[in-house]
Order: C-alpha cells, then sequence, then structure tokens
C-alpha cells in the first residue's frame, strides 16, 4: 500500500502546521495504548496517524481540544460555591449557663456602669506622691 502524504491530509487540516501537530499528537496517543482506527500494515505510528486523518476517521477538531487538553497544567473546573460556616461555639464544662455555653456580650451598658463603680480605687504608693 503506497504510503500517505502531507498532501493526502492537507484538505482536512489546512494549515501544515497544525496538521504535523494534530498527527504528532495521535502518534504519541497510539504509542501510549489507544487503539488505531486503520489498519496498522506495518506501518510507524506516525504514519498510522496520518492514514487516520485522511481517511477521515478522526476529526481534526476532536484532535485539537486533547491536544490542547493535553498541554493545559491547570484545568479550571466550575465548582459550586462554598457554603456558610456555621460559628463555632465553645463549651466550658461545669459552667454556670444552663447549656455549657461561653456567652459574649450579654451584659448592658448599665450593668457595666454599675460594675464599675463597684470597683475600688487603686491605692496611692509612696511614689505618686512626688
Amino acid at each position: 500500500m503506497a504510503r500517505v502524504t502531507v498532501e493526502d491530509c492537507i484538505d482536512k487540516v489546512d494549515n501544515r502546521f497544525e496538521l504535523v501537530l494534530l498527527a504528532s499528537h495521535r502518534a504519541r496517543m497510539i504509542q501510549s495504548g489507544s487503539s488505531i482506527l486503520v489498519p496498522r500494515d506495518n506501518d510507524k505510528n506516525p504514519v498510522v496517524a496520518l492514514r487516520e486523518i485522511a481517511d477521515e476517521k478522526l476529526k481534526p477538531e476532536d484532535l485539537k481540544e486533547d491536544l490542547i487538553h493535553s498541554l493545559q497544567k491547570h484545568v479550571e473546573v466550575d465548582e459550586p460555591e462554598a457554603e456558610t460556616v456555621p460559628l463555632l461555639t465553645t463549651s466550658v464544662p461545669n459552667a454556670s449557663t444552663p447549656d455549657s455555653e461561653v456567652q459574649f456580650d450579654r451584659m448592658s451598658e448599665d450593668d457595666l456602669l454599675r460594675g464599675l463603680d463597684g470597683l475600688v480605687p487603686p491605692t496611692e504608693s509612696a511614689d505618686d506622691e512626688d
């Protein structure tokens, strides 16, 4: 059987450089174990890849997408937004509150002022008199 040439494939892929990229990618896929779509006929992987393209067994658009995907290092994936995480409450064993939870900001301003009035002022020391 006659070997396939670039001219046999150029009507499937317009750009020769792109054709070489796609055929080499397909040849690497065959080398890594992908099944071939045409009879091998004792041809090497690049020739088999070109024959697959020439016989239209593979769509060049699909090969191009696969090539781009194989070269990407970071693939963006649409992930759902993170859910709101509930606040953690600190439990204190043997606390005075009935449900054993520490509660903050429960004192009113009036309670705070009454508590401050009950504080004893610091005693004056000998150093403060100078």
